[in-house]
């Protein structure tokens, strides 16, 4: 259950001392409370691996893998009114698709490819009667 770091935050064990919470020492974790500590560790290693380089360097000094994703997220995907303005440059740009000159057939089916894949990322739902006859 590692997600968690991701969507709550790295896990913080505290205990009380003289009516005081605060962090547990890691002396003091137990095994499972060790276990997820590591998980935001572990998430960062993650996201770290699966970064280009302009990436990681927009992430780089953040304190958790939430926050890191949480960066991630906005800058790849935008805020709302971004979404909606490249959700319809991208419908306006499949309906009006067709094969260049001098595009072969692979490119055609890349170029229509990535266009359906992020209008569907974007929350567009297509039937394939719908792209089969697009294609053709």
């Amino acid at each position: 259950m590692g997600f968690e770091a991701f969507v709550i935050g790295p896990f913080l064990p505290m205990t009380v001392v003289n009516d005081v919470t605060v962090e547990k020492s890691f002396d003091e974790l137990t095994d499972v409370e060790n276990k997820k500590v590591q998980y935001d560790y572990i998430a960062k290693n993650i996201i770290t691996y699966a970064l280009n380089l302009d990436d990681f360097f927009r992430v780089s000094q953040c304190n958790s893998a939430k926050e890191m994703w949480d960066i991630l997220e906005v800058t790849h995907e935008g805020t709302i009114d971004g979404k909606r303005a490249r959700k319809h440059a991208l419908i306006q740009k499949y309906k009006l698709f067709q094969m260049q000159q001098g595009e072969t057939i692979d490119d055609v089916q890349k170029r229509f490819t990535h266009i359906v894949n992020y209008l569907i990322g974007l929350g567009k739902q297509f039937d394939k009667e719908e792209l089969n006859s697009k294609i053709l």
